[in-house]
């Protein structure tokens, strides 16, 4: 039997920045998510695919403290997170965005970026002594438009939120989690409501990310048609548990995922 310690469990956190074992999330009578093991290789892309209803959001709101498990471990970079809130998730480096972006709407997309980063400016004492701020403020308009070139969003840096578009404003939620510094990043649903176009581009970025900024994603997605030539490694979840695992080749053919997506 296990011992709830970080040294009963074989980790590899130089290959690997999340590993879970056996997690489990319940509803009542109803297991979402039903030991759940998975791990998320360091700059890459793991896809988590599966139907609607398979458990994928679930399994990700527990690893990131949305929803406390009922069961397992997780670890991000060989600490053991499993239980942390939330905010102590996304302080050490570990970022979601939703299926539902959620930028501040009345601001600019630059706004937005600059937002996400930290400036001792907001410190009351300090802010009305301008020398004090002025550098660190420069530097991070500076970092915030390298970032926003890195997703695209460059030139609608002077827009408001609001006039962005279903696929841009993906990619706005994943310039604010980079600007945070984030080293594992999970993506829901990253091109749901794009058309397939846009949806080809988004993924393209998402991949020049990784080593540019030393990020690795956990791409949750449901148009596995897209999605899938873009992932490094895939896990496929059905009814809360993974019933396949590989690379995406290996998945695409694996009969029970395709019986899944057929009786769909």
């Amino acid at each position: 039997m296990l011992q709830d310690t970080a040294e009963a469990y074989t980790l590899d956190p130089k290959k690997y920045i999340l590993e879970t074992f056996k997690v489990v999330k319940r509803f009542g009578g109803l297991v979402a998510v039903n030991n759940v093991s998975m791990k998320v290789a360091r700059n890459k892309i793991t896809m988590l695919m599966g139907p609607n209803g398979a458990g994928k959001s679930t399994f990700v709101n527990v690893c990131t403290g949305v929803l406390k498990p009922d069961g397992g471990k997780i670890f991000y970079n060989g600490i053991d997170i499993t239980g942390w809130r939330p905010h102590e998730v996304y302080r050490v480096g570990f970022v979601r965005t939703f299926q539902i972006p959620e930028p501040f709407i009345g601001l600019t997309v630059l706004d937005n970026v600059l937002v996400a980063l930290k400036n001792s400016g907001e410190n009351p004492l300090k802010a009305p002594i301008r020398p004090l701020w002025i550098s660190e403020e420069e530097a991070n308009i500076k970092r915030a438009f390298e970032i926003l070139r890195s997703v695209g969003l460059e030139e609608k840096w002077d827009m408001p939120a609001s006039s962005l578009g279903a696929g841009q404003l993906k990619m706005l939620e994943v310039a604010r989690a980079l600007a945070t510094n984030a080293k594992l990043i999970a993506l829901d649903e990253p091109i749901g409501g794009t058309d397939p176009k846009y949806a080809n581009e988004i993924l393209s970025y998402i991949r020049g990310l990784l080593k540019k900024w030393d990020v690795s994603f956990l791409l949750i997605e449901h148009r596995i048609d897209i999605a899938l030539p873009f992932a490094d490694y895939v896990y496929v979840m059905d009814r809360g548990t993974v019933i396949a695992e590989g690379l995406p080749d290996e998945v695409a053919n694996n009969p029970k995922v395709i019986e899944v997506y057929i009786g769909e």
